[in-house]
């Protein structure tokens, strides 16, 4: 059984749907980030960075943060979405690896500029937009020529996916990017990654209050 530590975001649904994906029965425990319980010290003994999200494979007694190193140990502990050869497998990581580095850190900025930050400061947002929509262009490139972005489904598409389907969160339209959209539309339609955005499911504010800290049973 695993234990999942997640909350509602781009990089806790890359765990839930990658564990929807391979079909391993997990436990959720929804993480209250307003209420900053990922800074604990209960959850800073499984990850001391204090950031979601983190697993616990009780049967291996072991613990996994970071949600590219997750996927990773996911795939491999199943045999899915991941290939055994070495090439498969690096193209497969080059781009988690992408998404670690470029895709998920530039829209989470663009998040904080466009969305967040109370002034608005209009060269970081163009800035953070500008690079954001250059990265999504990347991916599009790459899927105009292949149908996932290494080789069969793996885990570098969900990976991306659960970033890049938030574009419009980020301010940034992907009108010139059809592959990519493509792409977004092919992996929503996946009952498992539809399932995957559900753990945990966003709560209104009142039902936050109550039910934020709730324990779920999930396959």
């Amino acid at each position: 059984m695993i234990d999942l530590y997640s909350a509602a975001t781009p990089n806790g649904y890359k765990v839930s749907c990658t564990l929807e994906e391979v079909g391993l029965p997990y436990t959720l425990h929804a993480v209250d980030l307003s209420k900053g319980e990922q800074k604990e010290p209960w959850f800073l003994a499984m990850n001391p960075n204090g950031r979601i999200p983190v697993i616990v494979d009780r049967a291996e007694d072991f613990t996994v943060f970071e949600s590219g190193a997750i996927m990773v140990y996911l795939a491999e502990k199943t045999g899915r979405l991941m290939p055994t050869d070495a090439k498969g497998r690096s193209r497969v990581l080059q781009w988690v690896m992408f998404q670690m580095g470029g895709v998920g850190p530039m829209m989470g900025q663009a998040n904080v500029f466009y969305r967040y930050f109370p002034e608005k400061i209009e060269p970081a947002i163009q800035r953070y937009q500008k690079e954001t929509h250059r990265l999504l262009g990347v991916l599009d490139s790459r899927l105009k020529e292949h149908e996932f972005l290494a080789g069969d489904f793996s885990i570098a598409d969900i990976a991306n996916w659960c970033w890049a389907r938030t574009h419009d969160w980020s301010g940034v339209a992907i009108d010139d990017l059809p592959h990519l959209k493509r792409w977004i539309d092919q992996l929503a339609a996946r009952p498992a990654m539809a399932a995957g955005l559900e753990q945990p499911p966003r709560f209104t504010s009142a039902e936050k209050l109550v039910q934020s800290a709730q324990t779920m049973v999930v396959r």
